[in-house]
């Protein structure tokens, strides 16, 4: 393990002004340019470009121009892109590659409009993968990653940054580390803590049993629930069956009621050293590139068939060589927006300032105060650890 201190990554950045004689599209060419990319030798190699086609019903997912941007520049250079992603461990639009190619086409994401094709990483059904082992991993020796993923020459992540509801923050890691698991690699990184229910909260609207994919969701036990209209109702509560759960957490997206949670608090951080791991699988031993667009920063993650508002204002385009520093650069630029009022954000804020439970630090630690069960820290601490890369960058604003 390299412990060496290493010197500032390059993190270009543009806002997202433009003028009459150049599109945002013209301006994301000319950052990536700019940053850096054609010092890879694309030439007739299978390029990779990992991305979330967002899950039908999400409209905060990139739209596909942006995609079409970056596979016409990496065409320009010689080489061959394929959009891809991995398929979801839960029930929704994405969880076989039929389903998943319907709806990356229902978004947008068709061969007409990006100028590439759609291929799903892991298969048909999300079992065709290759195990990799991991530089100096300590939670995964060897990560399960797409099999197209692991076949391409050359991986270009194009991220949507964002918040998260497990991971604390939507990056660049995220995109490729769980995204490019296939769904057993996606297990192996959820694993490490399953959610139990307060069945005093839950209100029996099954919403998470509708979407465990494992069966693990159980209405046995029963409570009183007092109604809006003051009359008292026995209700049937959730209970979630251990040996059944993968512990992906989408339980935990789903419920409004805030009644599951992850069992222990190392788990968040666990999940997080482990989607680094699987960052450093995809990445080691060929070129990669990353670009990040800080833009709809919804609080949530693109996998949910909804989004809610933008917790602040869009902020701009980001592209590194390094996959930890385009995450920092987008944390930092993200942490320094004032709170957009009535958001996510803003009704937890005020819900801690009532409880009085958030210390001066916190307070504007705009991923802590939405989910405060995150410790998004720790993904950047271990990458670091592990040598994927560095969080000392040199922001250079191309203009």
């Amino acid at each position: 393990m390299d412990n060496a201190v290493s010197a500032p990554a390059k993190v270009y950045f543009t806002n997202l002004r433009t003028h009459g004689r150049e599109s945002q599209l013209d301006k994301l060419k000319r950052l990536i340019k700019r940053a850096g990319i054609g010092q890879i030798d694309f030439t007739n190699k299978f390029v990779a470009i990992k991305i979330h086609f967002g899950e039908p019903g999400n409209l905060s997912f990139l739209r596909p121009n942006y995609a079409r941007a970056v596979a016409d520049v990496v065409k320009e250079l010689g080489g061959k892109p394929f959009l891809t992603d991995c398929n979801t461990l839960y029930v929704g639009g994405r969880k076989n590659a039929l389903d998943h190619i319907d709806s990356a086409y229902q978004n947008g994401f068709t061969p007409y409009a990006t100028g590439c094709q759609v291929i799903i990483a892991d298969g048909l059904k999300g079992t065709d993968e290759v195990e990799v082992p991991v530089r100096n991993g300590e939670y995964v020796k060897n990560a399960k990653i797409g099999h197209a993923l692991m076949d391409a020459d050359i991986v270009i992540s194009l991220t949507h940054f964002k918040g998260h509801e497990q991971a604390g923050f939507g990056g660049c890691m995220k995109n490729l580390g769980m995204g490019g698991g296939s769904r057993a690699g996606k297990m192996e990184q959820h694993a490490a803590g399953k959610p139990s229910v307060n069945q005093g909260k839950c209100i029996s609207c099954h919403a998470c049993e509708r979407i465990c994919a494992h069966d693990a969701v159980r209405f046995d036990g029963t409570r009183e629930r007092v109604l809006p209209s003051g009359k008292v109702k026995t209700i049937n509560v959730a209970s979630i069956d251990h040996d059944r759960c993968v512990g992906c957490g989408r339980c935990i997206g789903v419920c409004n009621e805030d009644a599951i949670s992850p069992d222990y608090d190392q788990a968040v951080e666990v999940l997080n050293c482990k989607i680094a791991e699987y960052t450093q699988a995809i990445v080691q031993d060929r070129p990669s590139f990353h670009i990040s667009l800080a833009i709809d920063i919804s609080p949530n993650c693109d996998c949910h068939a909804e989004n809610d508002t933008p917790i602040v204002n869009d902020i701009g385009m980001f592209a590194s060589f390094d996959p930890v520093a385009i995450d920092k650069a987008c944390i930092d630029a993200v942490l320094a927006e004032p709170a957009l009022p009535d958001t996510e954000l803003t009704e937890s804020l005020a819900k801690h300032e009532e409880a009085g439970d958030l210390d001066e630090g916190r307070a504007h630690d705009h991923f802590y105060v939405t989910h405060p069960d995150t410790d998004w820290p720790s993904m950047i601490e271990h990458a670091e650890k592990i040598g994927l890369g560095t969080s000392a960058y040199e922001l250079i604003e191309v203009k």
